[in-house]
């Protein structure tokens, strides 16, 4: 037997391998939106993908489980509740796969969603993995506020955060200590708000060290639970639906984004969206540009910034980095929003250096702009007059910034604030200066 771990570290994603020599088969859990890594793992095997199990209809990224279904024969698996659109076998709580000498059991374990499952690994007799989706993570639990407007079913956060205190002490709290624990996310993701570095952990650490298995009454849980979750961006729900849809082929729909050669044009009012490094960007660009570098969260920040069905222009400042755009941006299923994608450099539109000195010495004499969220912000206040705009909501609030003096934006390291100052600088134009504070930030920190 062997399991293998994927990482997506842009969506601080894990998904799996189940191998059986016994019968030279593979079971995949939670795959993300390009097959090649798990083909390459079955060719390097000389293995069959036969399986590929969903433990719910993921809101953070598209999967690959139908593109699987299609190219390898693989039977998908999921809860029935998933309501799914595409070919599947119904899998909840007492349905076992036998891969071999292998045995995969469902459990059925709302919280995070309704349709929420984890899979129990037996080997020789014995429970030894469980590998718990959205459900339990290292250090915490999945939240359970995306799915009241997304999904075959939808239920209250309230609703689904009591189920959610239940499936864990009467699931997988009741698994024997020694259970590895493999979820589908890692610290960085938005479906959890304290997730720890660790990748894996067993049942009996996670009842030591998890704030979400301690002696909790339903109500603090819920109370908990439900108290400073980060935000929801906007292509969360979009990607649910894909999912219990199932995703176009990766490669045909890649092949339809318009690649633009030779001097692009851009139509006027189009949302375009410049990868390039922002000192680059900010020496020039082009009127009304957000800068969103390649790197980073790119992938979470283009699905909070631009909504769903939304057009917009992807540019890079070479080759390489715009087919690793696109390819991001397939990840979360906005391939198809790409009105052209291009190779680009310079522009008319600039933004200066911050007059860091007189900025530091006369604060009061700028408008400060807190583009972190909204949990951030109000933990760990860095200037206490910033107004709070969190970077997802920013495009829509623009109008309430005061025009009287000029405007510096922060995150908390620069990545995030070189796109605020980009949008800001856009919607307010000439009426006032925009400076980006960047990582100078740090300067400033308490």
């Amino acid at each position: 037997m062997d399991i293998q771990q994927f990482e997506d570290k842009g969506l601080a994603h894990y998904s799996y391998a189940i191998y059986s020599e016994k019968v030279n088969e593979i079971i995949l859990i939670d795959p993300s939106r390009d097959v090649t890594p798990y083909l390459d793992y079955a060719i390097s095997l000389n293995a069959k993908i036969s399986g590929v199990i969903e433990t719910h209809p993921h809101a953070d990224f598209v999967s690959s489980h139908l593109e699987l279904h299609q190219t390898t024969g693989a039977k998908i698996y999921c809860s029935q509740l998933v309501g799914a659109a595409y070919p599947h076998t119904s899998f909840d709580e007492g349905d076992k796969i036998i891969l071999g000498d292998i045995t995969l059991k469902a459990l059925n374990t709302p919280g995070h969603s309704p349709d929420s499952i984890s899979i129990v690994l037996a080997y020789a007799g014995e429970d030894r993995v469980v590998f718990t989706g959205d459900t339990l993570f290292i250090g915490d639990c999945g939240r359970p506020d995306l799915r009241e407007s997304a999904g075959n079913v939808t239920v209250g956060r309230e609703a689904l955060a009591r189920m959610m205190y239940h499936s864990l002490r009467e699931k997988l709290m009741v698994l024997d200590d020694d259970v590895l624990v493999y979820p589908a996310h890692g610290a960085g993701t938005l479906c959890g708000k304290s997730l720890s570095e660790e990748d894996s952990s067993t049942i009996a650490a996670e009842k030591v060290s998890n704030w979400s298995l301690d002696e909790l009454t339903e109500a603090e849980f819920v109370k908990e639970l439900l108290s400073m979750q980060p935000f929801i961006p906007k292509y969360f729900p979009y990607d649910v639906d894909i999912n219990r849809t199932g995703a176009a082929v990766l490669a045909a729909s890649l092949s339809k984004v318009p690649v633009i050669s030779g001097a692009p044009v851009f139509d006027a009012g189009t949302m375009i969206i410049d990868t390039r490094p922002e000192a680059i960007f900010k020496q020039g660009h082009l009127p009304g540009a957000v800068n969103l570098q390649e790197g980073g969260k790119f992938e979470t920040w283009l699905g909070s910034i631009v909504a769903p069905g939304e057009p917009f222009y992807l540019l890079a400042g070479e080759e390489v980095v715009l087919q690793s755009v696109i390819r991001k941006t397939a990840k979360i299923g906005y391939e198809s929003f790409i009105k052209g994608a291009a190779v680009y450099a310079g522009g008319s539109e600039q933004i200066d250096a911050i007059p860091l000195a007189d900025f530091r010495a006369h604060p009061e004499n700028y408008t400060i702009v807190d583009v972190r969220m909204a949990t951030e912000a109000a933990e760990y206040k860095i200037f206490d007059s910033a107004i709070s705009i969190p970077l997802d909501e920013l495009r829509e609030r623009t109008n309430e910034i005061p025009v009287n003096r000029p405007v510096v934006v922060h995150c908390a390291g620069g990545y995030r604030s070189a796109a605020g100052s980009s949008i800001i600088a856009a919607a307010l134009g000439d009426q006032v200066k925009t400076y980006d504070l960047g990582n100078a930030v740090k300067q400033f920190e308490p």
